[in-house]
């Protein structure tokens, strides 16, 4: 038994939840895939999984040894990749956790570049708002959005977004132009309700950042959702500035509150922290941290 290549299929049928699809993904029969890990499990004398005819479940046992396996085949492919970094060669898988609406609006080209240029990488791009978990989820880099990381945050900033108070010209002509914070009180607002959603929206009043409290008939996990609402007149909503740029630029949302700024955010490089930086996943933070931080300080300019 080949014990590395049996800990390599033990992870991707942990991650994948499936024998068969771990198969279709490596070209072989089932069977091949259900003998390697078997094979582990004999060699272990331990039950890593629990089979049923429905799914597969890790036992207590499978769980410590899937993190041990990542941790173990992470130091092999740092070792090799060393070897590959003095020939500044970058190679290998590269799995990458993406925000949906600013991975498809400003992350798809900066990540087909790198894959031009970097022809023994593959990537895995992986789009959702949920706030992964690296290093259970064998995720290599993150991009995550925020205002405030976790103390515990292994990150790179790598640039930064506005964040915008828009509405229809419709809605206004209709409901009125809100001229302070407060009276966002008396309007309709579009809320968001994605990971780490705040209840309430900030702005710069006087020398102080102000929480101010909303309520939202119509809510969404989406920006964009939220965005063709406004742009429908169902109230004000606030959104980045990758989001409601265009929006802006055809004239189908006007901004208000100008003059009351609210926080920017921060677009970070999220890197599980139980593991060495392999040379292929620093090779692309390098080069999108050039190209995120070239095109924030062109929106801020």
């Amino acid at each position: 038994m080949d014990r590395l290549s049996a800990m390599h299929t033990f992870i991707r049928v942990a991650e994948l939840n499936s024998f068969s699809a771990v198969a279709q993904q490596q070209g072989v029969a089932r069977s091949v895939i259900t003998r390697q890990v078997a094979a582990l499990e004999e060699h272990l004398g331990v039950k890593l999984m629990a089979r049923s005819t429905r799914r597969l479940t890790l036992t207590s046992a499978g769980a410590a040894y899937l993190e041990k396996c990542r941790v173990i085949l992470n130091l092999v492919e740092t070792a090799e990749a060393g070897v590959a970094e003095q020939r500044q060669l970058a190679r290998g898988n590269i799995r990458v956790s993406l925000p949906l609406s600013y991975g498809l609006a400003r992350m798809v080209p900066l990540l087909l570049d790198f894959a031009r240029a970097h022809p023994e990488v593959s990537l895995a791009m992986d789009y959702t708002d949920r706030r992964v978990n690296l290093i259970e989820e064998g995720i290599d880099l993150a991009i995550r959005i925020t205002g405030k990381l976790p103390p515990t945050a292994v990150a790179r900033r790598m640039g930064t977004t506005r964040m915008h108070t828009v509405a229809s010209a419709d809605y206004l002509a209709r409901f009125g132009r809100p001229r302070h914070p407060s009276e966002l009180a008396q309007h309709e607002c579009l809320g968001y309700t994605g990971s780490g959603a705040q209840p309430s929206w900030t702005y710069r009043i006087g020398e102080a950042w102000v929480p101010v409290t909303v309520t939202a008939r119509i809510n969404a996990s989406n920006g964009e959702a939220l965005a063709e609402a406004a742009a429908q007149s169902f109230g004000i909503t606030i959104q980045p500035d990758f989001i409601v740029g265009p929006y802006l630029a055809d004239g189908r949302v006007v901004e208000v509150l100008e003059e009351f700024p609210m926080p920017e955010l921060g677009i970070y490089a999220m890197l599980p922290g139980n593991r060495q930086v392999p040379h292929r996943v620093r090779v692309l933070i390098d080069h999108l941290a050039a190209r995120i931080g070239a095109a924030s300080q062109t929106a801020l300019s």
